[in-house]
């Protein structure tokens, strides 16, 4: 896309099309960052309530999604140990919601992020 001739104005060329594979990289990044800026949001909590309440202590992912989705938590609860496999809801899923909420978001969050990056281009001879 470029301006009228004569006008002075150049806009970015923007490719119409993308592949599938960077369509699906963008999508990585894009969920990776927002997993980040949660992760970083339960931190900035944390500390909040630090200042708040005089001691630290880093929020369980259980505990926050229990606090703001109460009904969320207890369907997930009762699909996964009845109608699924019991041992997956005690021993798997709440062995990682009772670690720290910048964890369980923080470091898939990074790993996306990491994995959807742009690749860069090698240039020969330069």
């Amino acid at each position: 896309m470029h301006g009228a001739p004569g006008s002075g104005l150049l806009l970015a060329r923007v490719p119409r099309r993308l592949s599938g594979e960077r369509r699906r990289l963008i999508a990585l990044r894009v969920i990776g960052w927002l997993l980040i800026v949660a992760a970083l949001f339960a931190l900035g909590w944390d500390i909040f309530l630090w200042i708040h309440d005089g001691h630290f202590a880093l929020t369980p992912a259980g505990k926050l999604w229990y606090q703001l989705s109460s009904r969320s938590f207890n369907f997930a609860e009762r699909v996964i140990a009845d109608h699924i496999w019991k041992p997956l809801w005690f021993s798997g899923v709440m062995t990682v919601l009772s670690l720290p909420t910048l964890l369980v978001a923080g470091v898939p969050g990074v790993l996306l992020a990491v994995v959807g990056r742009r690749r860069k281009r090698r240039r020969f001879g330069r």
